[in-house]
């Protein structure tokens, strides 16, 4: 059979997970980042973006050896849930969450750049908190940054391989993802297999970036419109 349905299935359901998970996270980060002056904050901005420069083995041995049975995060976690962290669905969407900070982060912080001072201060001069202000002034206005995330997480999370592969080692309907199954095909030599899967997933991020074209031009044209 060409397509393997299940690496599929899991995965969406870890691109899923991990934008869902994420995006909330994201939000916490972004805006003192984008808002506040504060000690650190070049340090902090610089650990977000570690993930887009290291190599994939390289985060992915890291993370492997903090998840490993050995580790305290790794016995505390078997001794909370009687489950190991490494290779287990679980251990991979944590690292998901790590390796994909990046592209979360900084879409919604760059949204949050270009949120005029103006509005918050309005906001706050009518009575609202700032975390009111957060919910009704400048997330609304910085949409474009959160479909951006929202697109770039899921889709980086069903191409990521290396980390992937480190942390969950493949197990099927446990940890194999389809990209795992591309490389397992390729190295079977089943071509056919591959190109299928391949495929899928060129359609499916063309579509995600795509929708997202298309909101966020929806989004302009509607705040345009407005004025």
């Amino acid at each position: 059979m060409p397509m393997d349905w299940p690496a599929l299935v899991l995965s969406l359901k870890l691109a899923a997970a991990t934008t869902l998970l994420l995006l909330p996270l994201a939000v916490l980060l972004a805006w003192p980042l984008a808002w506040s002056r504060f000690a650190g904050k070049s340090l902090l901005e610089a650990l977000v973006a570690l993930p887009l420069v290291l190599p994939p083995t390289v985060l992915g041995f890291y993370l492997l050896s903090a998840f490993g049975n050995h580790s305290t995060l790794g016995q505390t976690y078997h001794a909370l849930t009687g489950r190991a962290l490494v290779f287990s669905f679980d251990g991979l969407l944590l690292a998901s969450l790590i390796f994909n900070l990046p592209f979360a982060v900084q879409p919604i912080q760059r949204a949050f750049d270009a949120v005029p001072r103006e509005a918050r201060e309005a906001a706050w001069c009518c009575g609202l908190s700032a975390w009111r202000t957060l919910w009704r002034v400048e997330l609304p206005l910085a949409w474009p940054g959160l479909l951006s995330a929202i697109v770039l997480t899921f889709a980086h999370t069903l191409g990521e391989f290396g980390v992937v592969l480190m942390v969950g080692g493949g197990i099927e309907g446990e940890t194999r993802t389809v990209a795992i199954s591309i490389y397992d095909r390729v190295q079977a030599f089943d071509e056919h297999g591959a190109a299928v899967m391949s495929a899928l997933l060129v359609a499916i991020s063309f579509a995600a970036i795509g929708t997202l074209n298309l909101l966020t031009r929806r989004i302009g044209r509607g705040g345009r419109d407005s004025v």
